[in-house]
């Protein structure tokens, strides 16, 4: 994710689904799988194609050069999404979620669940920016992600207001969307100034392009209900 300022605050598809099913992007209680050879059904942020920068490499969705954050078509409301992730030395990328198109980057929308080199990138300095956070908003336990160069297994869990982010089998965070607690520490961040951060009850998924190599694999979800 972007700088921060002002952080006071310590596999398949059914081949027949019905139409509102369908409309939101997956059954509930099915796996779906959402990176295939191809990368169909991913495209660019507020566009019709996926840029050039995100290619299909070994499996895994892989940011390989400039080409800026893309989002999945479909959209979804309480799910669980699990996915693996692995970034360069020194790299950030994120995973968004319930995320729209409306604001000029999704980062304003959204919420993230961040990846992260946390030894030796500099969002490393607080743990509300390591990976497997709430990004800027609520905090991870820095030492549970694997070293550069290994895959990370991930998890993020949205049931209504209720979201819990997981790596490598660990609890990361749980928290309560548009809570007392929640409202204070937006209100402590830079996402004070987007009305929309984090409102909606479903939306994309989308993976950041924070100038850095990273890829993701093994990306599946399924609706909760």
């Amino acid at each position: 994710m972007r700088s921060l300022s002002a952080l006071a605050l310590p596999l398949l598809v059914m081949a027949t689904v019905p139409a509102a099913e369908a409309q939101s992007g997956a059954v509930p209680g099915t796996w779906r799988n959402l990176i295939d050879a191809r990368a169909t059904g991913w495209r660019g942020y507020q566009k019709k194609e996926l840029p050039a920068g995100w290619k299909i490499e070994d499996g895994a969705l892989t940011r390989v050069a400039a080409g800026g954050d893309i989002v999945y078509n479909d959209e979804f409301g309480d799910f669980e999404l699990e996915f693996e992730w692995k970034v360069q030395r020194k790299g950030n990328s994120g995973v968004f979620y319930r995320a729209g198109e409306a604001t000029a980057r999704i980062y304003e929308n959204s919420a993230e669940y961040q990846v992260l080199d946390n030894i030796e990138h500099p969002d490393n300095k607080t743990d509300l920016t390591v990976a497997g956070a709430n990004y800027a908003l609520y905090p991870a336990q820095r030492d549970a992600v694997k070293p550069v160069g290994e895959w990370n297994s991930a998890r993020i869990v949205a049931r209504g207001a209720h979201i819990e982010h997981w790596l490598n089998g660990k609890k990361m965070i749980e928290c309560e969307l548009w809570s007392p607690d929640w409202e204070a520490r937006v209100k402590a961040s830079k996402f004070v100034e987007w009305p929309t951060y984090a409102r909606a009850k479903s939306g994309k998924f989308g993976l950041q392009d924070h100038g850095d190599w990273v890829a993701f694999r093994n990306m599946r979800v399924r609706a909760l209900r």
